[in-house]
């Protein structure tokens, strides 16, 4: 009698029971440490309350300047009414991109988190500003060529006042979660809320046309320096749109998944890995996922691996990488075959 009817079981009817086993007690075992959460946006209830408060003044502005406008005859008001109403819609942008990331931050379709509907929300609002400063452009370089009589007194009330609504709003607006930053060009750091800073360089951007409209009309008014309106049109338009394009750049190339150049991440992680001389990263990947947080992908290959433990103990250190998959390989290639 052989052993397996001895034993009145097979090898296939123990290793069955084992996997049954097996499967029971996976089933039955708490996954919760091992299982990983997908919300990476940080709380910006803060700025999506300023935010509410900008696009109501900033609307307010908006309709008294059309209403009075309309009233009084006033081409300067309508036109710096209509102005305004791009900024509103520039603002609900903002709003609705904050109120979308925090509905969704705990949807699971969305694979890597809500971060970049912010991102988005700032892209879209950097389109419109470019927008605005092409149709700044056109209209200075017609006044130009064809002037308009100017009312200096009205005008300069009306950039006076829209100064101080776009200083009280930029206020508002600006980011204080980091001290270095002051200007519309540090919009490149990862670190920052790209929705809120393309809400705040419009404001800011409205502003400084505000000054040099001011300036153009000062000059018109006391030295009969009619041309200087159009100009100073031209160069605000110029500048608006530097502005515009920097805030593209920055948020297209986080929405196409490229590295920040503010962040070194990448170099890190290398540097983390390779530091036992043997493991060699082949292949990686390094993607924004929200405001200074990132994910990576490393493929790593060693003639003596580390396990996956011990590879995210070495990256613990970057406290931006928030979600990490780690592929390991087996070099034999210098190994003796038998």
């Amino acid at each position: 009698m052989s052993q397996e009817s001895a034993t009145g079981m097979s090898r296939r009817e123990v290793c069955g029971r084992n996997e049954l086993h097996y499967l029971f007690t996976m089933d039955r075992s708490d996954h919760s440490p091992f299982r990983h959460a997908h919300n990476f946006v940080p709380d910006f209830s803060g700025a999506e309350r300023r935010t509410r408060i900008v696009i109501g003044i900033t609307a307010v502005m908006m309709v008294l300047e059309i209403t009075v406008g309309l009233i009084s005859h006033s081409m300067a008001l309508l036109a710096d009414g209509w102005h305004m109403s791009t900024h509103v819609i520039a603002f609900l942008i903002t709003a609705a991109a904050y109120y979308l990331s925090r509905k969704h931050s705990s949807n699971a379709q969305f694979t890597f988190g809500t971060g970049k509907i912010g991102v988005l929300g700032g892209f879209s609002s950097a389109v419109v500003l470019a927008i605005i400063a092409l149709l700044m452009a056109g209209e200075s370089a017609h006044r130009l060529f064809v002037p308009l009589t100017i009312h200096f007194n009205e005008a300069i009330g009306i950039a006076s006042l829209g100064l101080l609504v776009n200083l009280s709003c930029a206020l508002l607006l600006k980011d204080d979660s980091h001290h270095h930053h002051d200007g519309p060009s540090d919009a490149g750091d990862h670190r920052h809320d790209l929705n809120l800073r393309a809400a705040y360089v419009h404001v800011l951007a409205d502003a400084f046309t505000s000054v040099l409209a001011i300036i153009a009309l000062t000059g018109g008014k006391f030295a009969g320096w009619s041309w200087l309106d159009p100009i100073m049109g031209i160069v605000g338009s110029g500048v608006v749109f530097s502005w515009a394009y920097a805030l593209m750049r920055d948020t297209s190339g986080i929405l196409l998944d490229r590295t920040p150049p503010s962040s070194d991440l990448p170099d890190a992680i290398r540097r983390a890995v390779e530091s036992d001389g043997d493991s060699l990263i082949t292949d990686l990947h390094v993607w924004q996922v929200g405001t200074g947080k990132f994910a990576a992908i490393v493929s790593i290959v060693a003639h003596q691996p580390k396990s996956s433990d011990e590879y995210r103990e070495l990256l613990r250190e970057q406290k931006e990488l928030v979600h990490l998959t780690i592929e390991t390989q087996h070099c034999r290639e210098h190994e003796p075959h038998f």
